[in-house]
């Protein structure tokens, strides 16, 4: 009941952001998870070939996250996240219909450009309308993303069981096109400020900022932790158990604690400290997460205790995401001119996706070798090293003083009083998108 008083408190255009992104979640969980599939089982391609395809969309949307940034600043917001849907519902729709190889790239590419287009353009409108709410904003934002990224996967294996992959492709498109309309009838247009000088200029700008890129490459423990929500989380939920469907317990565990805890915890933390201290906290609480599972592993099939341990820990990594994301996604605008949250957005997924992927691959490594070597602990004590390495990274850039940030000096509004006018216009992953195998979609912050 919190989250809903809390979403009756924003204006109309940021609940509707907010349900966009249920929906934007919804459908792509639909599908993607059960793409590598589709590509290997019902078509009969290689595994080299279903590694471009899924490659291909991937790199599409990590390599372009600029591109849609940058548009959201030049061209405004709205339209940018109308475009980007409408190119997800296309590219959906050529997963659905087509089986050749020119077609799977095609739809490929579409559907990474949307997410490129799109996400950024979202976070910055958020980021444009929420003014001084910022932090609530994006805390509503990832509950709503992660309720989507569980809802996703139930609807596409009930579709999958019902009518095949292509009844899921097609929901799943049928979603965006739902969405892409609503949009253009439901979000109002906001005036776009005037550029100074070109698109190159603000890249440079954003880029040349030492202190934005420290602070997005601190961020590699944030998403590739998060990642381990649909990796290694999940598999150890497995191995503990010998059920398939421990697996999706992870994810429902972080969906009812966000459903309950989310706002409580972020305008309880707004109300004392400083934005970068509880990042710090957050992260350092990401990488203990994997210290109970790591107590278990190799301990053969420890059952249900290990699967506790495995639930425990994934209870904690959601903890410290809850703690941590909405004040990185309020902290990031502040590192640079309103006019340019979209492009600060754009760059700050492209240097944090490309850092989590090498994270990713580590961590893939990790699980190998500690398969190979008998040393089940491996890839836990990693993903715990990682999260307290950034959140080091976070402490020395906030003892340095290079981050933009301050404590609160007064609460925040009460959930039902009128939000305050935006003090400074400016707007917020998938991160990442899936990596190879219908177990790894992407990170939630969301970032289909």
């Amino acid at each position: 009941m919190k989250t809903w008083r809390e979403l009756r408190g924003f204006p109309v255009v940021i609940r509707l952001l907010l349900v966009n992104q249920l929906g934007v979640n919804t459908g792509f969980y639909l599908l993607v998870p059960y793409l590598a599939t589709h590509l290997d089982e019902n078509l009969g391609l290689s595994a080299a070939v279903v590694g471009i395809v899924l490659g291909v969309r991937n790199l599409s949307q990590q390599g372009l996250f600029l591109i849609g940034g940058s548009a959201a600043d030049r061209l405004g917001a709205r339209g940018v996240v109308i475009t980007g849907c409408a190119v997800r519902t296309l590219g959906f729709a050529l997963f659905a219909l087509g089986d050749g190889l020119a077609v799977l790239l095609a739809a490929s590419v579409l559907s990474g450009l949307a997410g490129a287009l799109f996400n950024p353009a979202v976070r910055a409108y958020l980021a444009q309308e929420a003014g001084e709410r910022k932090a609530e904003a994006f805390a509503l934002f990832g509950v709503f993303a992660t309720t989507g990224a569980l809802l996703g996967p139930l609807l596409g294996s009930a579709l999958l069981l019902a009518g095949g992959f292509r009844a899921g492709a097609l929901a799943a498109a049928g979603i965006f096109a739902v969405l892409t309309v609503a949009q253009a009838f439901l979000l109002p247009a906001r005036e776009v400020p005037p550029a100074r000088g070109g698109v190159l200029g603000d890249w440079r700008e954003v880029l040349g900022n030492r202190a934005f890129l420290a602070f997005a490459l601190a961020m590699v423990g944030m998403f590739t932790l998060e990642n381990q929500l649909y990796l290694l989380l999940p598999a150890g939920a497995r191995a503990a158990t010998g059920w398939d469907g421990a697996a999706g317990l992870v994810l429902l565990v972080g969906t009812l604690a966000g459903l309950a805890l989310q706002m409580r915890i972020t305008r309880a933390l707004k109300e004392r400290g400083s934005r970068a201290g509880w990042i710090g906290a957050g992260l350092a609480l990401m990488g203990l997460a994997f210290v109970p599972p790591m107590t278990v592993a190799g301990a053969g099939r420890p059952g249900w205790a290990g699967a506790a341990a495995v639930l425990g820990g994934a209870l904690l990594l959601h903890l410290g995401l809850m703690v941590a994301q909405p004040f990185v996604m309020e902290m990031v605008p502040g590192f640079g001119r309103p006019e340019l949250t979209g492009t600060s957005f754009g760059i700050f997924y492209m240097v944090s996706g490309i850092a989590a992927a090498l994270g990713n691959t580590v961590v893939g490594w990790s699980m190998d070798t500690g398969e190979h070597a008998d040393a089940a602990w491996l890839p836990w004590a990693c993903c715990a090293v990682l999260g307290l390495a950034s959140a080091t990274g976070i402490a020395l850039l906030r003892r340095n003083g290079t981050l933009p940030d301050r404590p609160w000096a007064v609460a925040a509004p009460g959930p039902a009083a009128e939000p305050a006018p935006p003090a400074e216009p400016g707007p917020t992953a998938a991160t990442p998108g899936p990596v190879l195998g219908a177990r790894t979609p992407a990170a939630r912050g969301k970032g289909a």
